[in-house]
């Protein structure tokens, strides 16, 4: 299951209601365990190759596994939907399409760091271009979450 949004768009905090912990693949957290810095960009390389390795490992063995990240670029939508298949796994995409100002206030309200309100632009001007590119990708199921309140009154069934 890959979370698509921008810095702000509920995505941890979803994956965290709906999801075990070991289920949940995230960034932010491997950037956090090689840096102590969950914002720490300069690690973001060193983290996506970990995120990848986790996620492969978690198919490999037919786990749910839910990639908690920006998932702006769609090389990289395409690589996680290349490892599901190879296991037979269907992909599912989540997407946080909101408004911009819901973004900038839930980054403001972060305990644990603020990502800078230009990057947020950036991703949410790039969240449209990619909204539009999900439904010719090939995804089992695509969810759009497009009102504030509706990701905490989605149901998560397992199948």
């Amino acid at each position: 299951m890959l979370l698509i949004g921008p810095s702000g768009a509920g995505k941890s905090t979803f994956a965290e209601t709906h999801f075990k912990p070991t289920e949940i693949v995230s960034s932010d957290d491997m950037r956090a365990m090689l840096s102590d810095d969950a914002g720490d960009q300069s690690a973001s390389s060193e983290a996506f190759a970990i995120v990848a390795m986790l996620v492969k490992g978690r198919l490999r063995r037919r786990l749910v596994t839910v990639v908690d990240a920006t998932n702006l670029h769609a090389p990289a939508r395409l690589g996680y939907r290349r490892a599901a298949s190879r296991y037979g796994i269907p992909t599912i995409a989540i997407a946080f399409d909101l408004p911009v100002s819901v973004y900038h206030e839930r980054n403001a309200t972060r305990p644990d760091r603020i990502v800078g309100e230009l990057v947020v632009e950036d991703q949410a001007r790039r969240m449209a271009h990619e909204l539009a590119r999900l439904k010719d990708e090939d995804y089992a199921a695509v969810y759009v979450i497009g009102e504030v309140d509706l990701a905490s009154n989605v149901t998560v069934e397992r199948a």
